[in-house]
């Protein structure tokens, strides 16, 4: 289990603050025979399978296991398109709660962007869910006034009870490198939260090294170990992403440009030109309605 990181280091909320997923329950009850979940751009998913059996399979090269059996009551969270299949014996019909997640920025959410294509963990792993799943179980068996906003939000707590799950013990999720492992590394969490809250200020490598109380050689070889990124390309990813979602929100590229730390809107359209293959213009217009 990996050491938790300092008290008081709130290592989710700047980061679900800018980016933010938004769940919708569509499904609860037995599935039987073959359902298929086609992959929708930005949008993942997240089954609780009550109880039953079942085998998933997804086609080849989406970087999940092609079949996969589930025995015993689970989770499966897809946090990037990917179809999938259910086979459920039809007289053995499992039980489930499903919800979509569109996840703001799309496959450009820093978090659906670092995990693996599929997490699939047994809820008896997974004991902090335990309340938020009774009172899910709750609302989606009976129908009452506000049942689908409220069965909404707890998939959302579900969520977020998942990533904290996942930061204390990311290989049980089966998260070797990226932004939740290096989060759950104490040290690099301290200069990763200070990044996400405060991404235009002048981040040089001795000033993030500071953060984490560690040397520029140290903290840039660990960096690179858990994160998979250099600390430089971290931060531009970082502040692109942030770009992005501002932008959309109809900010002018020199407001963007002032709080993201760039000296002016051109060094900003350089970056983001060099990074995403399309000035931030042409990017812009690919979300106009025609």
């Amino acid at each position: 289990m990996t050491e938790p990181a300092s008290p008081g280091l709130d290592r989710l909320s700047s980061l679900l603050e800018r980016f933010s997923v938004r769940a919708h329950m569509f499904h609860n009850g037995p599935l039987c025979g073959v359902t298929h979940f086609a992959a929708q751009p930005g949008l993942g998913f997240l089954h609780v399978m009550r109880d039953g059996a079942m085998t998933v399979t997804h086609k080849a090269r989406g970087g999940a296991p092609r079949k996969l059996e589930v025995a015993e009551p689970s989770l499966l969270f897809y946090p990037r398109p990917l179809a999938h299949d259910f086979h459920n014996a039809p007289r053995e019909g499992s039980d489930f709660v499903c919800a979509t997640l569109a996840f703001d920025g799309g496959d450009m959410h820093p978090l659906a962007r670092a995990l693996p294509p599929l997490i699939a963990l047994p809820l008896s792993r997974v004991d902090t869910v335990a309340q938020t799943l009774s009172l899910l179980f709750a609302e989606a068996e009976h129908v009452r006034c506000g049942q689908r906003l409220l069965a909404d939000r707890l998939f959302e707590v579900l969520l977020l009870q998942l990533l904290r799950w996942l930061l204390d013990q990311p290989q049980e999720g089966g998260i070797t490198q990226g932004l939740l492992h290096g989060l759950s590394e104490p040290r690099l969490a301290k200069a990763l939260v200070a990044m996400q809250e405060q991404p235009g200020l002048n981040w040089s490598l001795q000033a993030m090294a500071e953060r984490a109380g560690m040397s520029r050689s140290a903290f840039a070889a660990l960096f690179k170990q858990e994160v998979g990124d250099t600390p430089a390309d971290y931060l531009i990813q970082w502040r692109l992403s942030l770009a992005q979602s501002l932008l959309r929100q109809g900010r002018s590229l020199k407001q963007v440009a002032d709080e993201l730390g760039y000296a002016n809107p051109s060094a900003l359209s350089r970056v983001f030109t060099q990074r995403v293959g399309l000035s931030p213009r042409a990017w812009l217009n690919q979300f106009k309605s025609p």
